[in-house]
Formats: structure tokens, sequence, C-alpha cells
């Protein structure tokens, strides 16, 4: 039974060298930036709104893209922007798809429902510019945000939702009901009724949908249990799913493997689940 809900959710207090991680995603991003935008293969700052940061970073593969792989980034909805993980593009890119990375207005300035659309409205932006099939990816709650997008209340486009062929929620975050009981939610702004028409794991899947939920095997049990969840539930409701803990993983590092082109995690993203297999 958890009784302390701020520490279930509490990922630095667990992780060694935990404060050293921003600075370092910080520079590896600016790195892969200066390097696509050297070779004329970046476009920042695109907008898909009119709110100072409903805006998001396109990077191009050398060829002609095979489709669009869209990363949304974690955060706790509270923190952090687009040019902190450009780095993970490169996996992705190498094996020639392109990739947006939006930024998002954070709590408490949004609602997590408003973020919502602001995903649904950078996705539909981007789809316009890069043709071909979608994938969707996002950390922790980026996680809950691209799971929310293949949900039967998806915000997107019924052009763009019909695109997305795969879906992979890195430590995601799929009922919220429990971050009710934390002092973040002081921030956040959850009540009742937005933990529930925001939470994936109490919506069906708009299918047809291929997800996997992948999450770090040294991650706090209860992103262990949100992950598997998810997984879980749309299995019995037509999804193809799978769970995956990846080994040796902790919620700051289990991203990582992104930024490589022949990772695991990178084959995942850019390979749908056949359906045969689960």
């Amino acid at each position: 039974m958890i009784t302390d809900w701020d520490d279930a959710y509490a990922n630095g207090d667990h992780i060694a060298d935990a404060n050293s991680y921003p600075g370092m995603w910080s520079q590896q991003a600016a790195a892969f930036r200066e390097t696509l935008i050297a070779a004329k293969r970046a476009e920042l700052d695109v907008s898909y709104g009119a709110e100072d940061r409903e805006k998001y970073d396109l990077f191009l593969p050398e060829n002609a893209p095979k489709g669009l792989v869209v990363f949304v980034h974690g955060g706790y909805w509270k923190a952090f922007d687009k040019s902190v993980w450009s780095h993970l593009a490169n996996g992705p890119v190498a094996k020639g798809w392109a990739v947006c990375m939006p930024s998002y207005t954070l709590a408490p300035d949004a609602r997590l429902s408003k973020i919502t659309q602001q995903i649904g409205a950078a996705i539909d932006h981007a789809a316009t510019r890069i043709d071909g099939p979608i994938h969707l990816t996002g950390h922790s709650a980026g996680g809950h945000l691209v799971s929310r997008m293949i949900s039967n209340t998806s915000p997107l486009s019924p052009a763009t939702l019909t695109r997305i062929k795969n879906t992979v929620s890195i430590s995601g975050l799929h009922d919220l009901r429990p971050l009710l009981k934390t002092a973040m939610n002081d921030v956040l702004g959850l009540d009742d009724q937005e933990a529930l028409q925001e939470s994936a794991a109490l919506l069906n899947p708009a299918l047809p949908c291929s997800l996997t939920c992948w999450v770090g095997a040294d991650e706090r049990p209860e992103f262990v249990r949100q992950n598997d969840l998810l997984a879980n539930i749309w299995t019995g409701l037509g999804a193809s799913t799978r769970a995956v803990h990846a080994p040796d993983k902790h919620h700051f590092n289990v991203i990582a493997d992104l930024a490589e082109p022949e990772s695991d995690l990178t084959a995942c993203l850019l390979n749908p689940i056949n359906p045969e297999d689960t």
C-alpha cells in the first residue's frame, strides 16, 4: 500500500547524480542542433499556434523522409521545453525519418486538457509538412500526451489520426488520478473530472492501434505499474500492445537510446507491432 504519493512519483530522489542530467541533455541537444543547422536540415521555432510556446523544431534526414516521428517531452507538464531533447531525434533521423519536437504551455499557465489540445495542434501542423506514416513517442508526461493522441477522444484531425501507425509511450503516466494525492497537483490543478477525461487508461484506443509501453526496469514502482497498466487494458480493447521493461534503465536514462540509430528503442519506435505477434 502506498502511503507517500509524493515519494512514489519522485524520480530524481532515487537516481544517483540526478542533478547532472538536465545540463548534459541541454549540451547534447545544442550540439545536435548545430550539426543539423549546418547541414540545412533543421527548421527551428515553427509556429503551430499563436501562444509563445506553441512552436516546434523539425529535423530532417538527408533524403526524402520515410515519414514523421513526433517526440513529446516530459517534466510533469510543468518543466522543460523542446530545446533540451533535440539529440533524441538522431536515431530516427539517421534512419530516414523527419522528427518534430514541440513545446507546449506549462502548468500552471495551462491545464492538462489545454496541453493535450496543443500537442494535437502541433502534430496536425507537422503532418501538413511531412508525408507518409506518423509515429509518436514521448517521455513521462510526454508518454501521457502521445497516448492521449491515439485514444477515442483524440484531439487530432481524422486525417492525421489515420496516419498514425505506431506509438511508444516511454515511462508514461496513463492514469492521472494518483497525482491528485501529490503536492505537484498544487501546480497542475487537476480535479477529478479532468483526471478522468485525460487518463488514457480510462479511455478506449482509437483503432487500429499499435502501442508499446516502454519503461526502465529500475524505475520507481509506480512508473512500472503505470506502464504495464495501459498495455494491459488496451490489449483487452482491441489494440496491439506490448510492455517492455528495459534492463538497467532508470527514469532519466531510459530515453537515451532514442539517440542511437541501432538501438532496440529506436527499432521499436520505427516498426509497428505485428498484430499476429501479440
